[in-house]
């Protein structure tokens, strides 16, 4: 009987995830399909803000509940190994997730000052010239604030500065 490499398993379990929580085939959000935008709806109605509350609350919660994991983790895992080189991989180990965490900190500060510009309608629409960011750069990117071009712009700008 022939032996599937685990490349191919994990491929083969990876599909099957994406069929199941992907039934209709659609890239999911957060456990959530995509806006279906209807001919000459307004930009930033009602279902629109409520599509993306729940998707910015989505995501919010799983990055709380990935803080958690991490504070049971260390919890679970912290030991006070005999060997140096078990201790300092330990540690390199906790730094790491600690990192990660504190960037997903930031993060969940910025889907909650995203949160009060949804409740205050001020969602979706660009920071420097006002226009409409647009229902597929919010579903990519939720916590945009700027189009695609003042970004572009931005970006530019900011490589120029660094000179990178």
């Amino acid at each position: 009987m022939p032996v599937k490499s685990s490349n191919t398993t994990s491929a083969n379990n990876r599909d099957q995830g994406e069929k199941s929580s992907n039934q209709r085939g659609k890239p999911s959000l957060h456990g959530l399909a995509p806006y279906e935008e209807k001919a000459g709806e307004d930009y930033m109605n009602d279902a629109q803000r409520e599509h993306f509350r729940a998707i910015l609350r989505a995501w919010r919660q799983e990055l709380m509940e990935e803080v958690d994991r991490t504070v049971n983790h260390m919890q679970d895992e912290a030991a006070n190994f005999p060997d140096p080189a078990d201790r300092a991989t330990q540690e390199e180990e906790f730094s790491l997730e600690l990192r990660t965490r504190d960037r997903e900190r930031k993060l969940i500060k910025k889907i909650d000052k995203t949160l009060i510009r949804v409740e205050d309608n001020d969602y979706g629409f660009c920071d420097q010239c006002g226009i409409d960011i647009g229902v597929r750069r919010l579903e990519a990117r939720p916590t945009a604030d700027l189009c695609v071009d003042c970004k572009t712009l931005d970006e530019i700008k900011e490589k120029q500065i660094t000179g990178g």
